[in-house]
């Protein structure tokens, strides 16, 4: 399986160029259709993984090679390797075998004798290393040295708690269609399935062990949904009402969508300036039973689809960070730049301020991000009251990552 280890490397090279670990997955997937489903279950391991503790593999590297590596992709089999070594069931003499064969085809394999070499005094040292690692505090917190800063600026006493979360696997959560049956219910049906799982309150599940989406119960016939106990709370925090008119901006993948149309009779607008993620949305309402009106259009720009009937809540799920889910997307931690942030700001106020003429008076908007950082948040909603003296704050709440949940904040706004 020496190919993917090679694979694993090529998609952290993707990641370093700029291309979103979704992507660079779904590309090498499609590029390889001979994988087997183990070997795309390992890939998909091995590139999040890496990704996932990629400042203590980083750590390790730079111990066992001090000089800069001359060609980048044997510094990525070597973070791949080394990842397989300390959180893998591998046997090490197959790793190690595995990066030296993968290592004959760069450079025309000059460099096996380095990656042997490295990976064997790995083997031998690794406590010491290991420990080293977990000392330094840059390594130990697998994120850049910017976003820690921000973090402890942001939440001096819980931006520890933060960063092991983000940097924990994802629980499996679900949400159950109340439309369907109780939440008891269906954890009985889990039960009789062998999944062990526990309610989160009324609606949310979470498994004990994630199992693929295919196998839960009743999941084809729409009695559940993947979806977080945090993202959950958007729908709710609406108020919705039968026959309410109902906008979803930047509506996909469909989760909160569904989830509004779960919870009321509405007439629902679902939008995104994405054709590809908004017949997601379709997806999944056909997978719910559910119906709504989609567009494809930018939700900054209503001039262009808007019909001129106000509606009477709207759901301002922003572009943001989204700093927020990083334990499920490893890669945005690499990815985000701090310079992206005042691009996203813009971005962020333009939309609110394009939303909220849409709104009926009387009528209610929730400002919603999957971000943990206050520029995007209370900072970005601070700046929008004084924009706009005839929205009132109902409520506000910043959701850090936990093991219950992901990041979020969600600011309710009436409009007197």
């Amino acid at each position: 399986m020496h190919h993917i280890q090679r694979l694993a490397a090529d998609i952290l090279g993707r990641i370093e160029a700029g291309t979103t670990l979704t992507d660079a997955l779904a590309d090498a997937q499609r590029q390889q259709e001979q994988l087997t489903p183990a070997e795309r279950g390992a890939l998909q391991d091995l590139s999040y993984g890496s990704l996932r503790h990629l400042g203590v593999l980083r750590h390790c590297l730079r111990q066992l090679v001090p000089r800069p590596l001359p060609e980048p992709q044997l510094e990525r089999l070597l973070l791949v390797a080394l990842y397989q070594l300390q959180h893998t069931r591998a046997a090490p003499y197959a790793v190690v075998n595995e990066a030296v064969t993968s290592a004959s085809g760069i450079a025309r394999g000059k460099f096996k004798g380095l990656v042997n070499g490295a990976l064997r005094n790995f083997l031998r040292r690794r406590d010491e290393i290991l420990d080293a690692a977990a000392r330094d505090d840059v390594a130990a917190a697998n994120h850049p040295d910017w976003w820690v800063a921000r973090l402890r600026e942001a939440y001096p006493q819980q931006w520890q708690a933060v960063l092991a979360a983000s940097n924990a696997h994802p629980p499996l959560t679900l949400r159950v269609n109340r439309r369907d049956g109780p939440v008891a219910e269906y954890l009985a049906q889990l039960a009789a399935a062998g999944m062990e799982a526990s309610a989160l309150g009324n609606e949310a599940v979470q498994l004990a062990k994630p199992v693929a989406v295919r196998d839960l119960p009743g999941f084809a016939d729409g009695a559940v949904s993947v979806q977080d106990e945090g993202a959950q709370r958007a729908a709710h925090w609406l108020d919705l009402q039968p026959g309410l008119r109902v906008l979803d901006a930047c509506a996909a993948p469909g989760g909160k969508t569904g989830h509004m149309l779960e919870l009321a009779d509405v007439e629902l607008t679902a939008l995104d300036i994405d054709a590809a993620r908004l017949a997601r949305v379709g997806d999944n309402l056909q997978r719910l039973g559910l119906n709504a009106e989609l567009r494809q259009a930018d939700a900054a720009r209503p001039q262009d689809w808007w019909d001129g009937r106000p509606f009477d809540r709207i759901l301002a799920d922003v572009p943001c960070s989204a700093s927020g889910v990083v334990r499920r997307h490893p890669d945005i931690k690499w990815l985000r730049r701090p310079g992206d942030f005042a691009a996203l700001g813009r971005q962020q106020a333009a939309m609110a301020d394009a939303l909220w003429t849409l709104l009926a008076s009387g009528g209610k908007m929730l400002y919603a991000t999957c971000s943990i950082f206050p520029e995007e948040n209370c900072q970005q909603l601070e700046s929008f009251l004084r924009r706009h003296p005839d929205a009132v704050r109902l409520k506000e709440e910043q959701l850090l990552p936990c093991e219950r949940h992901d990041g979020f904040y969600y600011a309710l706004l009436e409009k007197h």
